[in-house]
This record gives C-alpha cells, sequence and structure tokens, in this order.
C-alpha cells in the first residue's frame, strides 16, 4: 500500500485524530470510502466502454496500393551535341 508500514500509518491516523477529532473521524473514512467506491465505478464503466467499442469496431481493411507506371514512349533518345 504506497509502501506505507504499520508505524507510518498510526502516526497518520494519530495525526488525524488530532486534526479533526474523534467524533468528526468516522464521518470522514466513511466519505472517504464513498468516494472510492465512486471513482472505481466510473473507472470501471469507462473500461467497459473502450472494451466493447474496440470489439464492435471491425477490422481494419488491408489496402495494397499500386504506384503509377510512367507512360511508355515510342521516340528514339535524343543524341548528345
Amino acid at each position: 500500500m504506497f509502501g506505507l508500514g504499520a508505524p507510518e500509518i498510526l502516526v497518520i491516523l494519530l495525526i488525524a485524530l488530532v486534526i479533526f477529532g474523534p467524533k468528526k473521524l468516522p464521518e470522514l473514512g466513511k466519505s472517504l470510502g464513498q468516494g472510492i467506491r465512486e471513482f472505481r465505478r466510473g473507472t470501471n464503466g469507462l473500461k467497459e466502454e473502450l472494451e466493447s467499442s474496440f470489439k464492435d469496431e471491425p477490422a481494419p481493411v488491408q489496402r495494397t496500393v499500386i504506384a503509377p507506371t510512367a507512360p511508355a514512349t515510342t521516340e528514339a533518345p535524343a543524341e548528345g551535341p
């Protein structure tokens, strides 16, 4: 979890307890959990929508381009000076 160990998490929780107080801390945890849950739902919905659009899209058509050739001339090459 972000490279945090138990002592670091404990210090963060103690600081949050001192700043917000014991009555406000559960409300903050609940709102944080709801926010994370909504974010995951949104990202999962977007991921599913993108995957389904790629599945519905037809495969690209392979096309071969033939370069035009120069018209053939019947004249003899001009002689030099």
